[in-house]
């Protein structure tokens, strides 16, 4: 089983990696064997979420915002399958913070018990927008509840990465607390189910300047990661990596597990289906 880890000891690891000019690589994990090659991969941090369930079914990872079952379940079922497999690696649960029906700390102990060293706000509104969105803040379903959660994560003495979508998400969740935040920069593009909208890496180069300098206006030492959207390859990451102001590294989901899958899999699958049989 993995160990939980001390907060203090993996957020030291991860300040060490910033000051020796390494990026911080974290990484979704939808099955045991994704989570085991992250780890081989010399990755630093393991999350589960819903969404990569859903994911590595063949689903786009929206899927984990609609109403096909409960996030916070799926992530403990989610454990039993990856925290046997992981030694060295610390992981954290995306727990769903706007779930009515949580007892948010206890749901937290029962993370800890299990092995997950902290959390990430997942299943999160947001990816909602408009007047759907508006509808949900307005009837008790709000971004503010991801941010209690993380606090309370915070006072539980577990890790918290959260996502951000704005200045004032980064500033919210950086009062929270949060160790990491991660400007989401949209549904990751490629591959057969990924999405074709998309900003530019430019684009996405000016939001998270700007959405870190908000953060460290709240707290110089937080860490800032990257993902989604157009960062979806090594070199996309290289290149936001190599223009932003404070950005110390990048998350991946789909672009960790998904897209590589995709294509392993279909070049040996194609390399087999084009192999020809000698005359006898």
């Amino acid at each position: 089983m993995t160990p939980v880890g001390d907060r203090a000891e993996i957020v030291r690891r991860l300040r060490a990696k910033v000051a020796a000019g390494e990026p911080i690589i974290g990484g979704g994990a939808g099955t045991g064997l994704s989570a085991k090659c992250e780890e081989d991969g010399g990755i630093d941090l393991i999350v589960l979420y819903n969404s990569g369930r859903y994911r590595m079914a063949g689903r786009g990872s929206l899927a984990g915002l609609l109403a096909y079952g409960n996030a916070n379940d799926i992530v403990v079922e989610m454990a039993r399958e990856v925290l046997p497999v992981v030694r060295r690696t610390p992981v954290l649960a995306g727990v769903n913070g706007t779930d009515p029906f949580m007892l948010r700390d206890r749901f937290l102990r029962e993370l800890r018990d299990l092995g997950f060293a902290g959390i990430q706000n997942f299943p999160t509104v947001g990816l909602i927008d408009g007047t759907f969105r508006a509808n949900l803040e307005e009837t008790g379903m709000s971004y503010a509840l991801e941010v209690e959660l993380v606090a309370a994560a915070h006072e539980a003495g577990l890790l918290t990465t959260p996502y951000v979508f704005s200045s004032d998400d980064a500033r919210a969740m950086t009062r929270a607390g949060a160790d990491v935040i991660v400007c989401h920069m949209g549904l990751t593009t490629g591959g057969s189910i990924g999405a074709e909208t998309a900003k530019s890496l430019d684009d996405c180069v000016a939001l998270i300047d700007e959405w870190s300098a908000a953060a460290a206006e709240v707290r110089e030492d937080v860490l800032v990661l990257c993902h989604g959207g157009p960062i979806s390859m090594p070199e996309d990451a290289e290149y936001v990596l190599a223009r932003t102001e404070r950005c110390h590294g990048f998350y991946g989901a789909s672009s960790m597990e998904r897209l590589p899958a995709e294509r392993a899999l279909t070049e040996q699958t194609r390399a087999f289906t084009n192999l020809e049989i000698r005359d006898r």
